[in-house]
């Protein structure tokens, strides 16, 4: 395609830009919406001062940017939306849309360091106490629990964790994280029953839906249980257990990891087990359990082996 290629359709080349995000730079279909919408925001805000994309300005897209900070959008949000704009302008240059990339001098807000909200493994006992195992939900939402804390999944991978994915005999996992990467992760006995219990007690009674069939956690209709449905269940049961944190089923993963930390995991293994492409990601764990870190400097300082 030659350079300064004319839009006629911006909804086409969106489109294509969504099929570049997961087949050609393999991102997640989550994530590549979420550029998307992002994209969309800007092309909203060009509207407005009568531009389209590809003759939009460096000075304009700073206009944006700022625009984002004065509405109140949080710096974590606006670095991700500017995350999708360069790569959007990335994709029109490899398209011929646009000769010069705008967005190369476009700076991301610099993010503070945020340590995750975690569970004590009481206030986990203490949710797992709130289930009620008399109902077939409690049977299913007792190993999702489990599954979550006991695996540190996110919730994408949970409920897209199948059937054929879980090895009794060998104890392990196959997950399917972002970019549609797999990893193989060691579950525990425990789970393993609780899951074995929910398929042959609840899961086996369902009538299950065409294409969920090797789904491992249904709905009640026998469906693909869906995210939010999750975020309720985690969220009823720490209500249930008075816990006042802000709980969603992403802490249990991060309570997992710090769990693992705190129990003296390495920390490449515990990236492994994330899925994490860089250990910087999960070495946040390591600025949460500030009294190990404390013992440790007791402990092995040569400052402190004076007598």
């Amino acid at each position: 395609m030659s350079a300064k290629a004319k839009i006629n359709d911006i909804q086409e080349v969106m489109d294509r830009f969504t099929v570049h995000l997961t087949v050609e730079k393999g991102l997640s279909a989550n994530t590549a919406e979420g550029y998307v919408d992002d994209v969309q925001k800007l092309i909203a805000y060009l509207n407005t001062v009568g531009m389209g994309v590809e003759n939009a300005t460096a000075d304009n897209l700073e206009n944006f940017v700022c625009t984002l900070h004065d509405v109140g959008i949080q710096p974590r949000s606006q670095a991700r939306i500017v995350s999708g704009i360069k790569s959007f302008y990335r994709y029109l240059k490899l398209e011929g849309y646009v000769e010069k990339n705008p967005t190369s001098m476009l700076t991301r807000p610099k993010i503070g360091r945020h340590l995750p909200d975690v569970l004590t493994i009481g206030e986990i006992d203490r949710m797992i106490a709130c289930i009620d195992m008399s109902k077939p939900e409690g049977i299913r939402n007792r190993a999702i629990v489990e599954t979550l804390y006991g695996c540190g999944l996110r919730v994408s991978e949970l409920v897209d964790l199948r059937l054929s994915d879980v090895y009794d005999d060998e104890e392990y996992v196959i997950v399917h994280g972002k970019g549609d990467k797999q990893r193989l992760v060691p579950i525990s006995p425990v789970a393993l029953e609780l899951i074995s219990n929910y398929v042959d007690q609840v899961r086996s009674m369902l009538t299950v839906k065409r294409g969920s069939e090797d789904v491992l956690f249904l709905n009640r209709r026998g469906g693909k249980m869906s995210r939010v449905m999750i975020f309720y269940i985690v969220k009823e049961l720490c209500e249930l257990a008075g816990i006042r944190k802000q709980v969603s089923p992403h802490t249990l993963r991060h309570s997992f990891a710090t769990h693992l930390l705190e129990g003296g995991a390495n920390l490449r293994a515990i990236q492994q087990m994330l899925g994490h492409e860089s250990i910087t990601t999960t070495e946040i764990y390591v600025h949460i359990d500030r009294t190990m870190l404390r013992d440790e400097i007791l402990a092995h300082h040569p400052r402190n082996q004076r007598g």
